[in-house]
């Protein structure tokens, strides 16, 4: 048996939901070594910055955290040992290596797997720091054992790992690797066991989901796996995240709309809608085909949440291609919508066009079209007062006169908006059926029913 590495751990975890799985999986590693996981930061003596460097605002939270904690270890004069994972540490660990000597470990995301390894040896008798940067081809299986929160009833799941789309704005290539598929007969037994652990809800995440098994001997479909694991026992809701409209299937939209357990609620990143823009991003799909894809979902499921990104400031993107985006916020009235401005990324395709749209003016198309949204999603928030909604209670509400605070089923976590409950006879982690009866720009608030039809405490 090896030794046990009595320390305690905080880890900060940045980013995306694919990164989260990462942090849990490091973490399950950690604690299996002997470590003991903390979520109060002064209690640690080792912490792990899981890091995110998809564009320039995430890279400048991640340094800033990385700087914080290194002015901590330098006044504390303490022991505390400083390690930083993850995207950030994949592009920029052998330079900050030299200018944060603080760091005592960078480790890229193709050490997910090994991270005990690398616990022990800086914990071994001849530790040193050092950035190990291997390439990126870590893919998760459900031989890993994650850690999650207390009475956590919603994991994410990570279907795949890396992509091949080669979009002209994206660094994620390079981070991460080329697109690879787990096995579907491996993520039904991470699944199995997750929701044997108390989970209910599964999301369903890669950089691209709906280029699932495209790279695998016998091309499994992500249709076929969404209807397996809708026939697992214990899941209760199903959801799919991040649906590339250049790859998604007829044959998924008929899956979600035939299934009581997968959630009406598609995710698709569509970024721009002028054809030039999405040409220049090298997206691989027309304005056409998206447009045809959101009536297509609409006519299958009537009641379906679509969710999309957007991005603002592409090089090339003049005001009259501003206005067609802008025009089809209007005309396709997403449920949930979100903008990034265009961030300049070194060894991407679009990094070598000249851009003359200057960051204000990008905060300005950003700011129109958030503005334009606001008032596309609290009237359709609005059409949904009387309606009945099964809601997951997560938290205590903070709202005045309220009890919890939930999500429906059109309701992703930390992305979109939440259902806020009136007091009842109910507790956090309960699934249960509300009748919402007031709605603002994001936000649902809601009664709790309790009647024959209420699904049952989980």
């Amino acid at each position: 048996m090896k030794n046990k590495i009595f320390r305690k751990l905080h880890i900060v975890s940045l980013g995306c939901s694919k990164n989260l799985i990462d942090s849990e999986v490091m973490g399950g590693q950690a604690a299996a070594s002997g470590m003991l996981l903390v979520e109060k930061p002064d209690l640690a003596d080792v912490v792990l910055i899981n890091t995110c460097a998809f564009i320039r605002p995430a890279k400048e939270e991640a340094l800033e955290v990385i700087l914080s904690w290194a002015e901590i270890k330098k006044q504390s004069q303490s022991d505390l040992k400083i390690i930083v994972a993850g995207c950030l540490a994949q592009r920029y660990g052998k330079e900050l290596l030299d200018e944060i000597p603080e760091v005592d470990l960078f480790i890229g995301t193709g050490e997910v797997g090994r991270f005990e390894e690398h616990l022990r040896e800086l914990f071994g008798r001849n530790p040193r720091r050092r950035a190990v940067l291997s390439r990126p081809e870590f893919l998760m299986t459900a031989a890993y054992k994650r850690v999650l929160l207390p009475h956590v009833k919603t994991a994410y799941v990570k279907i795949a790992e890396g992509c091949s789309n080669a979009c002209a704005y994206c660094a994620i290539p390079g981070i991460r690797g080329k697109a690879r598929s787990r096995l579907p007969d491996d993520i039904l037994l991470e699944v199995q066991s997750l929701t044997e652990r108390g989970v209910c809800e599964i999301i369903l995440i890669a950089q691209d989901t709906t280029a699932y098994g495209r790279d695998l001997k016998n091309r499994p479909t992500l249709a076929g796996l969404m209807s397996d694991l809708a026939s697992l026992s214990n899941l209760r809701w199903l959801r799919l995240l991040y649906a590339h409209p250049a790859h998604l299937s007829s044959d998924v939209l008929e899956t979600m709309a035939g299934s009581e357990k997968i959630c009406r609620y598609l995710d698709l990143p569509v970024q721009h809608i002028d054809d030039t823009i999405l040409k220049g991003m090298n997206r691989k799909v027309s304005s056409q085909t998206i447009r045809n894809l959101i009536f297509q979902a609409r006519q299958m499921m009537p009641d379906v949440a679509l969710r999309t990104s957007l991005m603002v400031g592409f090089p090339g993107e003049t005001q009259r291609r501003f206005d067609r985006l802008w025009n089809f916020v209007k005309e396709a009235r997403f449920d949930h919508l979100g903008v990034f401005t265009y961030s300049r990324e070194e060894g991407t395709a679009a990094a070598m066009r000249p851009s003359r749209i200057s960051e204000n003016e990008k905060e300005r198309r950003r700011d129109l079209i958030l503005t334009e949204q606001a008032d596309v999603s609290y009237t359709i928030n609005q059409t949904l007062i009387g309606s009945v909604q099964e809601v997951i209670l997560e938290e205590k509400s903070t709202q005045p006169g309220y009890a919890f605070i939930g999500r429906c089923r059109r309701q992703a976590p930390e992305i979109d908006g939440v259902t806020h409950l009136l007091k009842g006879g109910a507790e956090i982690g309960d699934m249960v059926s509300c009748r919402i009866i007031g709605a603002d720009h994001y936000d649902l608030f809601g009664e709790i029913l309790f009647d024959k039809t209420a699904p049952s405490k989980l």
